[in-house]
């Protein structure tokens, strides 16, 4: 028989390590539960130490990702749908997991679930893993009695933001390499071309232009000062980095971001769609509208946005209607604010949310279409405009003095 590794708990909460013969992990549960021993980990192998090395997480393993979430909501939903027990379906996903500290978390939560506590309590523990918005869905899952409805939900939501996300990837790859591409390429010119043709005027000893002026002086800064360039572009960047971290700065980069020409309105439809969709999912959950809105702020990860939704809530809370906070906040268009009118109206404001954040996915989904034609004439005007510059710091002395000596 195969030999496994495993790690319970005692009765009196005793942590215990050993090994095992067993034809299958489920056996091997079973095997144990018979010597009143709670399995937490069963691993195929006879090493103990493997089951201690999982528990070491350090800031290089990697982190929870968002395929992980979507494949454990459509995992606990299958379990629940088909009437398996929570603490047995968390039990055997923390055995099956691939990502280290999702199994660990699941691991945790196991424990929490067998000293009687609630699965979005025991969720609740991990934020950095599962955010508000997840622990909610789950909270109200669990006291209607439909759980696996509210992972079904919770996959399809995370499914996508996935989708959002890769799109905006792919948009903006073209973009990044190009000038990524053209900073390499200034830096190669200053520092190997422009001082061949450095070399060169001098021993001519003409009166150069302006323009050959400025990259001559900025070749010579990039090759003797190069220590201090690089100093202050570490202290930019990470005093920029300290300043955006801060509530402040976040604030404010969060703003401007929405204000960006070309991509601010896609970051705007973006988020809008993302307030949209969580919005009505919690609503079509059951969650109370004030609690909803100060969920979904937090969900739609920024400030300025968040402040936003904060205000509408405020202003539910005075008496004011939905339909009403929602034109006073400015952050609707006219098309979706009647929607949410007639929404109101109807008492299916959770159904036309969803209409909305379709509505802005469709939009967003063309403008990520369509993102590397409109910057690329911006890119190609950049490039150009390099040239322009080369050819009128370097090719016009080198004109002058042909002319000279040809004269």
């Amino acid at each position: 028989m195969p030999l496994y590794s495993y790690e319970g708990k005692l009765a009196s909460g005793k942590l215990t390590r050993g090994t095992l013969d067993a034809s299958s992990p489920i056996t091997a549960a079973k095997a144990l539960m018979g010597k009143n021993i709670v399995p937490v980990n069963i691993v195929a192998g006879g090493d103990t130490e493997a089951l201690e090395k999982e528990d070491n997480i350090s800031m290089f393993t990697p982190q929870v990702s968002i395929e992980d979430l979507v494949m454990f909501c459509r995992q606990m939903y299958s379990l629940a749908n088909a009437g398996v027990p929570i603490m047995r379906a968390v039990r055997g996903l923390a055995n099956t997991i691939t990502s280290k500290r999702l199994k660990i978390a699941l691991m945790d939560i196991q424990e929490s679930l067998e000293r009687g506590r609630t699965l979005s309590s025991a969720l609740n523990n991990h934020p950095d893993i599962f955010n508000q918005l997840f622990v909610s869905i789950v909270h109200v899952g669990e006291n209607t009695g439909k759980l696996d409805i509210s992972f079904k939900q919770l996959a399809g939501y995370l499914e996508r933001e996935q989708a959002t996300r890769k799109q905006i990837k792919s948009a903006t790859r073209y973009p990044t390499f190009v000038i990524g591409a053209i900073v390499i390429a200034m830096v190669i010119m200053n520092i190997f071309v422009i001082p061949i043709f450095a070399d060169m005027f001098t021993k001519f000893g003409a009166e150069l232009p302006l323009m050959t002026r400025i990259l001559l002086t900025s070749s010579e800064l990039f090759i003797t000062q190069w220590h201090i360039l690089l100093i202050s572009c570490i202290a930019l960047f990470f005093g920029t980095k300290k300043y955006f971290s801060s509530d402040s700065g976040a604030y404010q980069w969060d703003k401007i971001k929405l204000q960006l020409p070309i991509v601010g309105s896609i970051f705007k439809r973006s988020l809008l769609s993302r307030f949209a969709r969580s919005f009505s999912m919690m609503l079509a959950a059951g969650v109370p509208l004030n609690s909803a809105l100060s969920l979904v702020a937090e969900a739609v990860n920024n400030r300025y946005m968040e402040e936003k939704i904060l205000g509408m809530r405020g202003s539910i809370e005075r008496g004011e209607s939905l339909g009403r906070v929602a034109g006073a906040s400015g952050l609707f268009t006219p098309l979706v604010m009647q929607m949410i009118s007639v929404g109101e109206e109807t008492g299916r404001i959770d159904e036309l949310l969803e209409e909305v954040a379709g509505y802005y996915e469709s939009e967003v989904d063309y403008d990520l279409q369509n993102l590397t034609a409109k910057i690329e004439p911006i890119l190609i005007s950049i490039v150009a405009g390099m040239v322009l510059v080369l050819a009128l710091g370097i090719f016009t002395p080198m004109w002058d003095m042909m002319g000279a000596i040809k004269g």
